[in-house]
């Protein structure tokens, strides 16, 4: 099992990178948590891992904080969730606000997360309640700080793009994703991760 990486970050392209660990390159799949604070390409980062093995495929996940991978190998535990969606919801919530959520029942605002629907959302209630009930004894991580909204403006170019297909990537409908970056009005000058941090948001109003 591969439960951690150190190396030098070659690529970036949101949900994935690439990390050179002593001339080895890992692609790595993160959630938009983590991606949001990742270094400059060349800088060195540090990221605790978790191996998906598959007959087809073997996929390594990354995080930056041990309460996004500890949430992480919970959500997959769950029956009918999968990495792909596990990712998405770490995309659209932090931590310690879907843990809350969860001990709260409040199911009308899990189903607001992508690829969850009703019945997943009580799925989650009923078999990760419990799980969670040390949450906040257990981890010492912060939640990352919020950034200022930036102007609004509207455009489409590279970025616009990169960030639809990042949302994809998540589990959004195309269309859903472009809308949701429409919404943002933000410019390509915003830069691709400021995009998907905004129309994350407004996708879990909606």
């Amino acid at each position: 099992m591969i439960s951690q990486l150190r190396g030098m970050l070659l690529e970036k392209s949101p949900p994935e990178l690439v990390l050179d660990v002593s001339g080895v390159g890992y692609e790595v799949t993160v959630p938009m948590s983590t991606f949001y604070r990742l270094p400059d390409i060349g800088e060195a980062v540090e990221l605790l891992t978790h191996l998906s093995i598959r007959e087809d495929a073997h996929q390594l996940y990354g995080f930056l904080t041990s309460s996004e991978r500890k949430l992480f190998r919970s959500l997959i535990k769950v029956n009918g969730v999968g990495p792909k969606l596990a990712l998405a919801v770490l995309s659209s919530i932090e931590p310690d606000m879907f843990v809350q959520t969860v001990l709260n029942n409040d199911t009308a605002a899990l189903v607001r997360l992508p690829g969850i629907g009703k019945k997943t959302a009580e799925r989650l209630v009923i078999e990760m309640r419990d799980r969670l009930s040390d949450w906040y004894e257990s981890t010492l991580d912060f939640s990352p700080s919020k950034t200022a909204p930036l102007p609004l403006a509207t455009n489409n170019s590279g970025p616009v793009q990169e960030a639809i297909n990042a949302l994809v990537a998540l589990g959004y409908k195309p269309q859903e994703a472009s809308r949701a970056v429409a919404k943002t009005g933000l410019t390509p000058d915003a830069g691709c991760e400021n995009m998907i941090r905004s129309a994350l948001k407004l996708l879990a109003t909606t």
